[in-house]
């Protein structure tokens, strides 16, 4: 079995971590004891391009024991946990490709090692395995019956590919289910974001002005759990309707420009490119710090940083890296501006992606079962996937709902009885 991890002796730790996640995962860990008796994934062969962490290799877990021979691969250098790479090799058998803190070149290798899998499913977190066999393997695309992705960023690439026309096979949207946005997004990015911040630097939320770019899911959990902590919140947006909702909410909203000069904790989470720029870096106070929780580092101009920054102290804490500017103000910007949340702490956790990774299963197991009929298109989530992983996720968290009664199913499906 051929992988790329870092050392294989960090894998005991790892199944520890693995183990542990599972146990917060009761809704996977039900689909994977189903896949297991059923088998619906045999023959087929799998690459995931994701973040590795426990969660993920309970994902991982739950694929095989559905019969797919699956190889993982990351979908971001800072995201993987090395120890769990290392026990999904070990102790699962399955071939991973991926070492934290690898560069670009050892990053696209190790998609390529996926790709060499010659998969007839992926899975993708950001879209860069789907974007590689779309432009570089022609040959392999007649042969994959679809795609999931996971992430904001990876299903705007991917509609944008759809639109022009170069998209080669079904694409499932699994971060716009529900199931996967609306808990995933929201409580599991903004916890996670909130945490991988006060691990790199240990400050002080509470009375500090925390600048928040974009207000979607992503940016709203955030905006909660930093005004949970006592920060005034400040948003920025370009989206009119989030501006106001922000505004609603209570949140003080505002341009970039004006927030750069009062802001002391800013993050981008928008899957926008230069969100924060040089001008904006200009106008910050002496000591601000500077991070980003949405997929890629591009949110950051950091070629614009470096241009003028006059002195760049590398690695002052774990995360940390200082630019003073030739103005005498340093920024202190956090994991090169890669994802916060998981480059210094361990991501979401694990109830939330519990959900999530219910509905990768469930939608890979509706690729297979739909082969052939579906268009080269992005799809929605199926609403009975949905149904069938919110019900399940109830039920291990022993609440109990109401049901409509016939009368009032059949009251919602009239149009004649009024006032």
């Amino acid at each position: 079995m051929k992988y790329d991890v870092k050392d294989l002796k960090l894998a005991g730790v790892g199944r520890k971590r693995i183990e542990w996640a599972d146990n917060d995962m009761p809704v996977l860990a039900k689909i994977r004891k189903d896949f297991a008796k059923r088998k619906p994934l045999r023959g087929m062969k799998m690459s995931a391009c994701l973040h590795i962490t426990a969660e993920t290799a309970n994902l991982a877990r739950t694929l095989k024991a559905g019969g797919a021979d699956v190889v993982l691969c990351a979908s971001n250098p800072l995201s993987t946990q090395d120890d769990v790479a290392s026990s999904l090799v070990r102790d699962y058998k399955i071939p991973v490709f991926a070492i934290k803190g690898e560069n670009n070149r050892v990053y696209y290798e190790h998609i390529k090692a996926a790709v060499a899998h010659k998969p007839n499913i992926t899975m993708d977190d950001g879209a860069d395995l789907v974007s590689t066999i779309i432009l570089k393997h022609r040959e392999l695309h007649e042969r994959i019956l679809g795609s999931m992705e996971e992430t904001t960023t990876g299903v705007i690439r991917l509609k944008a590919m759809e639109k022009d026309g170069v998209l080669r096979f079904p694409i499932i949207a699994v971060n716009d289910a529900a199931t996967k946005h609306l808990f995933d997004n929201r409580y599991g990015t903004g916890q996670s974001t909130v945490d991988g911040i006060i691990r790199a630097t240990d400050v002080l939320i509470a009375g500090k002005n925390v600048v928040i770019a974009g207000y979607g899911w992503c940016g709203k959990g955030f905006a909660m759990r930093a005004k949970g902590m006592g920060a005034n919140v400040i948003v920025t947006e370009v989206d009119p309707i989030k501006a106001i909702e922000a505004a609603m909410d209570g949140m003080r909203v505002m341009s970039m420009k004006e927030a750069a000069a009062i802001g002391d904790v800013f993050c981008t989470l928008t899957g926008d490119i230069n969100v924060i720029n040089a001008e904006h870096f200009r106008r910050m106070k002496d000591g601000a710090i500077v991070a980003n929780s949405g997929h890629f580092n591009v949110e950051i101009d950091i070629p614009g940083l470096k241009k003028i920054a006059a002195k760049i102290r590398k690695n002052i804490r774990n995360y940390v890296d200082e630019y003073t500017l030739k103005n005498g103000r340093r920024i202190f910007l956090l994991a090169d501006g890669r994802l916060i949340n998981l480059s210094a702490a361990e991501g979401h956790p694990a109830s939330v992606m519990d959900m999530s990774f219910a509905t990768q299963a469930l939608t890979t197991e509706f690729c297979v079962k739909n082969r052939g009929k579906l268009e080269a298109k992005v799809y929605d989530v199926p609403k009975f996937v949905e149904d069938r992983v919110s019900t399940m996720k109830l039920a291990s968290m022993g609440i109990k709902i109401d049901k409509l009664t016939p009368r009032q199913k059949k009251y919602l499906s009239s149009w004649k009885e009024g006032t």
